[in-house]
């Protein structure tokens, strides 16, 4: 509809605006390919999972069984494994997510895998650097993969120093000006790390100083990201390899060294992993937040930045009001977008109205994106609920069945309502006709925010 609008109203930009930004060209020819080459990656994952699963299948938790649905929804459609015997560790902000990223790296015999949207050459990115290049001189196999859109600055002198430290170094897509608008439109949005086949990272947190709150007077920047040890890292490395054979041009096949089918720990906390982007058959992610949403019973607690849900996740959540459940919703009171920020708000009123409760974050930027439900499922990764994510980038979200692990991100939760504000369905929905407005023009182009 906005397309329409837009090109009824200003026909010849509006025609150029689709052919640029509307059509999934890219889509449908650029990541054909790709999908191929997935398959055979999977039939490598499977042989691996097969020994996994013969060794340590035995009767699932509660938590699993409350899910079970979403579970074999994402082995049939990803065959994404439901894993047992992790560790796994909330890391909350840069000032818990870093230090152990340095030290595992640091402690990395055989390779070392990375994957970001954003890596800027600043502090904490010149240390992780220097661990990469002295790793690499060691022997160890160091992989890099970059959004070209997102980390400008390693195009220039970072990636040609790793390079002569012997670290094969390569952007998702190179941004051409003649194909600008439609490689911009699909970016890397994940975050991965994979060291050794056995240890994991993912979450909301890109390599940046501005993600460690460690400086007086600095906008606070409130994010959660995971370490898991164990045999939930085999499809992150899936993902990560994939993704590799795709921007290298090369044929990397998995060894044994890639999926430790010996990585599994006392504890035993079950996850899964759901991906999705434009190579993708389904809208996995979305799909499994749906599902997460329709199997609660009593609670969801979700946290994202940019809330652009779209009339399904819409209409679950308002569903799940009304029947009884209590859903309760944070996003930023401030943002780094405005015409984001602005969107979101047009979806507040129906929400309010059916009975969700709204928080509006106030003590900096609240940049997490995860989901609790009925305090024994918990969802952490890189999606944000909005189209983009949805859509067109690639995004990869943990599902961690785990009751324990569960009730902590709970109370991370509450603790961060603290922080915030309440909105308040009568004073809102009142609110003058000028403020309105603009956010309803703005909704108008949430597709390609």
């Amino acid at each position: 509809m906005a397309y329409l609008l837009l090109i009824l109203f200003i026909p010849a930009a509006g025609i150029v605006f689709y052919i640029l930004f509307g059509v999934n060209y890219w889509k449908t020819k650029l990541y054909n390919k790709k999908l191929v080459e997935d398959e055979k990656m999977l039939k490598t994952l499977k042989k691996e999972m097969e020994i996994y699963m013969k060794e340590t299948v035995s009767p699932t938790d509660l938590s699993v069984e409350s899910n079970k649905e979403l579970a074999v929804m994402l082995e049939k459609e990803l065959r994404s494994p439901l894993t047992r015997r992790n560790k796994v560790k909330l890391l909350l902000n840069g000032e818990e997510k870093f230090p152990e990223v340095l030290e595992a790296l640091r402690n990395a015999k055989h390779h070392i895998h990375i994957e970001y949207y954003i890596y800027e050459q600043d502090e904490i990115g010149e240390q992780i650097e220097n661990i990469l290049i002295q790793k690499a001189k060691e022997g160890v196999q160091v992989r890099f993969i970059y959004d070209d859109f997102g980390s400008p600055a390693i195009k220039k002198k970072t990636e040609e120093r790793m390079r002569k430290a012997g670290i094969e170094i390569y952007p998702f897509q190179k941004v051409l000006f003649y194909l600008l608008a439609n490689r911009l439109n699909y970016r890397n949005h994940r975050k991965i790390i994979v060291i050794d086949g056995q240890t994991a990272f993912t979450g909301g947190i890109n390599v940046c100083d501005k993600y460690i709150n460690n400086k007086p007077g600095k906008l606070f920047w409130r994010d959660t990201h995971l370490r898991i040890d164990g045999p939930g890292v085999f499809y992150l490395q899936y993902l990560f390899l994939t993704d590799w054979n795709f921007c290298s041009g090369k044929k990397l096949q998995p060894d044994k060294l890639h999926f430790l089918t010996n990585a599994a720990h006392k504890d035993d906390c079950f996850l899964q992993v759901a991906a999705s982007g434009p190579d993708s058959e389904q809208p996995s992610v979305l799909f499994s937040l749906l599902q997460a949403i329709y199997l609660a019973k009593k609670e969801i607690l979700i946290t994202t930045p940019y809330f652009i849900p779209g009339d399904s996740i819409l209409e679950a959540l308002r569903i799940a009001a009304l029947s009884g459940l209590s859903v309760k919703l944070l996003v930023p009171g401030m943002s780094d977008s405005k015409l984001v920020n602005a969107a979101s708000k047009s979806y507040y009123k129906d929400l309010l109205c059916a009975g969700v409760e709204i928080y509006m974050y106030q003590k900096g930027f609240v940049h997490a994106k995860t989901l609790v439900a009925d305090g024994n499922l918990s969802i952490i990764g890189t999606a944000n609920m909005d189209y983009r994510s949805f859509e067109l980038n690639f995004e990869v979200n943990v599902l961690l069945y785990d009751k324990a692990f569960s009730e902590k991100l709970r109370a991370v939760f509450f603790k961060d309502l603290e922080d915030a504000e309440k909105i308040d369905v009568d004073v809102w929905c009142k609110r003058p006709s000028y403020k309105q407005f603009p956010e309803r023009v703005a909704r108008l182009f949430s597709h390609v925010l």
